[in-house]
């Protein structure tokens, strides 16, 4: 049995451990406030131009775009996976690695390219020898919309070159506080929505200056602001996530803090 000394002793290590995850939660819970309010002011935006999206592919023809059309024979897919830099997030990244794992394990390891998004997954799938073409380290301190852009253009180009035949992103979708949601979604080549009414909206279309025009333009946009937005949830959900786990861990702490006293 412990004597007193060592009570003390691990009482005052719990309430020094309290101390450090109750201020991390303070601090991740104001970074989730102001990274929950970004996702939501760009969420509409980005609804708004994939329901544009959708409309355009009701049109047998704009499914010829080299954006949209489906490729006989994918060879070779690009897997954006997108994690935190930082640990201490409960099973926020552990999840993403799993699905990510599995997924590219079914399609096979030798033929899949990487782009990782977050330390976590750059230094998971570097351990594990796998063919990582970019990553990105340190990112989310630097957040901006013109980094989200270049990302963008670097998946778009080597898809439009033919590098890749699919580009796959795997992220977290932020659903509240106490919800993140992971999601492996396909970016390219762009899905049709099967849920629109076909001919209330084709007859709808007015294009201006004219058709092609107008999907040249909006395609490239669509695909910019779809990965900004992946962006966004994920920096939202990873603050979810560290605020709650910081918060269990603080109230575990204080826990074992009453059991010590009583042992004492």
């Amino acid at each position: 049995m412990a004597n007193l000394k060592d009570i003390r002793d691990r009482k005052k290590s719990v309430t020094s451990i309290k101390q450090v995850t109750k201020a991390m939660k303070m601090v991740a819970a104001a970074k989730m406030r102001r990274a929950q309010e970004n996702m939501e002011k760009a969420r509409p935006y980005s609804k708004k131009i994939s329901d544009l999206v959708d409309i355009f592919l009701l049109d047998e023809e704009n499914h010829r775009l080299p954006e949209v059309k489906v490729r006989d024979n994918i060879d070779n897919v690009l897997f954006v996976i997108i994690t935190s830099d930082r640990g201490m997030a409960g099973a926020f990244n552990a999840n993403i690695l799993k699905l990510a794992h599995k997924e590219i394990d079914i399609f096979g390891k030798e033929n899949a390219q990487l782009i990782c998004i977050g330390k976590k997954s750059a230094s998971y799938f570097k351990s594990r020898e796998y063919n990582i073409v970019l990553d990105y380290i340190d990112f989310w301190n630097t957040l901006s919309f013109d980094g989200g852009l270049n990302i963008a253009k670097d998946i778009i180009e080597r898809y439009m070159n033919r590098e890749v035949d699919k580009v796959q992103v795997i992220y977290n979708k932020f659903i509240n506080v106490g919800k993140q949601k992971v999601c492996n979604e396909v970016l390219l080549p762009i899905t049709p929505a099967e849920s629109i009414n076909k001919e209330v909206q084709l007859t709808n279309i007015i294009y201006e200056p004219n058709k092609e025009i107008v999907i040249k333009t909006m395609i490239p946009r669509y695909l910019n602001i779809i990965m900004w937005q992946y962006l966004l949830e994920s920096n939202a959900s990873e603050q979810a996530a560290r605020m709650l786990a910081m918060e269990n861990a603080t109230s575990n702490a204080e826990d074992m803090i009453k059991e010590l006293t009583l042992q004492f």
